[in-house]
């Protein structure tokens, strides 16, 4: 500081007055240079924190000053720590982040705010990321046209740029989303959809799927703005969020597409290893179970240079459709007289899906309800009524998608399937079950009447011929109807112990996708059967065994005894192992069905919402003043009493009476307490007991 003043006063001395004003600009901009450390006065997880109860407090409020939030250098420091997990693998903590980097950081912040930064710049970076090596000679112009094309990620600024407007974005447009779309937003996820359909569509008989995914691989500009404005108005955010959709990003060919086009010579992959700086790859049974990724969950969309920032900018544009269709749903509803279940607008037909389900099916008094659900660019719509419903709400929704969207979808994007045909969404089939339950009951004789009832389950099961391809796309099987494992070469070079621990993992990975099927048992069983029979013949191949069966007959059924080569003596395994310098070799789970965990039926509650979402609700009501006065009022009624004194009370009532009562004090209840224990202090004993119900 003390050098750019001394640089600012000889400026002023020695050069003549028009020329003096260029150069003492650039002088006076070393002066007032800012400190980084003087910006990080809060701490940046609580600046956040503030973002989502303020979000949750005021959901519909307009924003105008969202540039304030964009100069929180708190938020810079977050972002530019997550994307270096992402590049190294490890978080740096706050305070070991050098002065030279936070400096960069605040440049690439100034830059942003003067719009100056431009997205995709390669040769000129604000900051370098921590992988990247320190080049002393400059580049040649080709080499930098070459550094500028053959880019497959984002620049390291581009995404630290889009990590901060995520973070501001998402708290302003998570609480105005609805209860019907459930990818890409927290606390959500697949297996929150399968819950959904299970409880809330039993009463279905139509099924309208729907495609969207065309508009997550390309979108226009304009309609994201016209949706992202209705919620902010800051030309600053939107100038920036607009110019990273035009701004056209260059894809290099991924590894994968590369090794495509290579034909392969030998039966088994070369031994690779890594280079220095190349970043570590998912582990086998990882990288396999994104293999098994279904049809709705395969898309993500990548708008431009928005990155992190595209699917929460298609979320906010399929919004539209979401608050579209909640109107459809509440304009379709018509209850029945008879019904009894259905017979609630706001009852999304929600019980035990253990019970069987008895709903009037038919007659002209048919109850007619509908249901919506959205997972990424896929809808599914529930109809109960005629199939003209179902037809009038696919034309209904085309004509909605073309006018909003500029999709021109035909009447192929949105089959209607009966449920008897089963309906296949996030490979799960939706079906219906037919049961024939006993019903007992009292006759008027006072005799018990035992009799067969019938009833309908909605059933969703894991779709056994979408898990067939998957492991054929992998391949891991050959054949359709008779599916015949194949080796899998690519663990080739790992040992016995590290690749039974790779599949195992896997397993017990797809153990958890299906977690909500009900055929649970049957495709895990498959699946294992599948990878134990692949690894036989790996091991088969490896060691010259020459065929699964005398792999089974070394290894045993679960592959967990060691396999020895031939050539050469080892010591014994279980010597090695007590040495600790080998691994255990486990066996290969689920090889019994009563080893795979049953189905999970717990049921799913109707006013559901994510921990993270009642959580910011609880706390927001707390900071309300009238919630005070509520309790003070209630405090005042019931009076205070502490958790263990309540406990007590309820157990020696419920000794006494053998049923349970609210031993909560009343005024009224205190005064007679009150005179009872003096009563019991004058006299010396208990007559009565200690807890006054407040019936009494």
């Amino acid at each position: 500081m003390m050098l750019g003043t001394w640089r600012a006063i000889c400026i002023q001395r020695f050069y003549p007055a028009r020329l003096c004003r260029p150069l003492l600009t650039v002088a006076l901009k070393e002066v007032v240079k800012e400190d980084p450390y003087t910006l990080m006065k809060e701490d940046g997880i609580q600046v956040c924190s503030n973002m989502w109860v303020q979000g949750f407090k005021n959901p519909m409020k307009m924003m105008t000053n969202v540039t304030g939030f964009l100069k929180r250098f708190e938020l810079w420091v977050i972002a530019y720590q997550k994307v270096c997990a992402d590049e190294t693998g490890e978080i740096p903590p706050r305070n070991a982040i050098r002065k030279v980097v936070l400096e960069d950081l605040l440049a690439l912040r100034n830059a942003v705010l003067q719009s100056e930064f431009k997205w995709g710049s390669r040769t000129e970076p604000y900051i370098r990321s921590p992988r990247e090596k320190f080049r002393t000679k400059p580049l040649s112009k080709t080499k930098l046209k070459l550094l500028s094309l053959s880019a497959r990620a984002p620049p390291f600024q581009d995404r630290i740029v889009q990590e901060v407007l995520f973070m501001i974005l998402e708290p302003i447009f998570e609480p105005r989303f609805t209860q019907k779309s459930y990818a890409f937003r927290p606390g959500r996820s697949a297996h929150t959809v399968l819950r959904v359909i299970r409880s809330n569509f039993g009463g279905y008989v139509w099924f309208l799927k729907g495609d969207l995914s065309t508009i997550l691989d390309e979108v226009k500009a304009g309609i994201v703005m016209t949706c992202l404005t209705k919620a902010i108005r800051d030309k600053k955010v939107t100038d920036l969020i607009k110019s990273a959709l035009r701004t056209p990003a260059v894809v290099e060919p991924s590894d994968d597409e590369k090794k495509q086009k290579k034909k392969k010579k030998g039966k088994f992959p070369k031994k690779r290893v890594l280079s220095e700086n190349e970043p570590k790859p998912d582990p086998y049974w990882l990288e396999t179970f994104f293999g098994f990724a279904p049809e709705e969950a395969e898309k993500v969309p990548s708008w431009g240079h928005c990155g992190v920032l595209s699917p929460l900018l298609a979320n906010i544009c399929l919004n539209e459709l979401d608050h579209w269709m909640e109107e459809r749903i509440t304009e379709f509803y018509c209850p029945s007289s008879t019904d009894v279940i259905w017979n609630d607008p706001t009852n999304s037909g929600s019980y035990n899906p253990s019970w069987p389900e008895f709903v009037p099916t038919s007659g002209r008094e048919k109850t007619r309800k509908m249901d919506y659900i959205r997972y990424g660019g896929h809808i599914l719509v529930g109809v109960r009524g005629p199939r003209g419903g179902a037809v009038y709400i696919r034309k209904k929704l085309m004509e909605y998608c073309e006018e909003k969207y500029g999709l021109n979808l035909d009447k192929d994007g949105f089959p209607i399937e009966h449920i008897s045909r089963g309906v296949l969404f996030l490979d799960h089939i939706i079906c219906r079950r037919v049961i024939y339950p006993t019903l007992r009951y009292t006759g008027s004789g006072g005799e018990i009447v035992s009799r067969k009832g019938v009833g309908t389950l909605l059933s969703v099961t894991a779709s056994l011929e979408r898990c067939i391809s998957q492991f054929r796309k992998l391949k891991f099987v050959k054949g359709d109807r008779d599916p015949d494992p194949q080796p899998c070469s690519r663990m080739y070079f790992a040992t016995q112990a590290h690749s039974n621990l790779q599949m195992n993992k896997f397993l017990e990975t797809m153990a958890e996708w299906f977690r909500y099927a009900d055929n649970r048992k049957k495709v895990i069983r498959f699946c294992s059967y599948i990878i134990r029979g692949s690894l036989a013949k790996l091991y088969a191949a490896k060691y010259k065994l020459r065929s699964r069966a005398k792999v089974y007959k070394a290894a045993s059924r679960n592959l967990s005894r060691p396999l020895k080569e031939r050539e050469g003596e080892l010591p014994e395994y279980s010597e090695l192992l007590r040495m600790g310098l080998i691994d255990a070799i486990h066996g290969i789970n689920f090889t019994l069905s009563s080893l795979v965990p049953t189905t999970d039926y717990t049921p799913f509650p109707t006013n559901w919402m994510p921990e993270h979402e009642r959580v910011l609700q609880e706390y927001i009501k707390v900071l309300t003043p009238k919630t005070f006065k509520e309790q003070r009022a209630l405090l005042k009624q019931k009076g205070l009493i502490t958790p263990q004194d309540y406990m007590s009370m309820l157990v020696w009532h419920f000794k006494m009476h053998g049923v349970f009562a609210d031993c909560t004090p009343t005024p009224e209840t205190q005064s007679k307490q009150q005179k009872y224990v003096t009563q019991s202090g004058e006299n010396g004993q208990n007559d009565e007991d200690g807890c006054i119900s407040n019936k009494s």
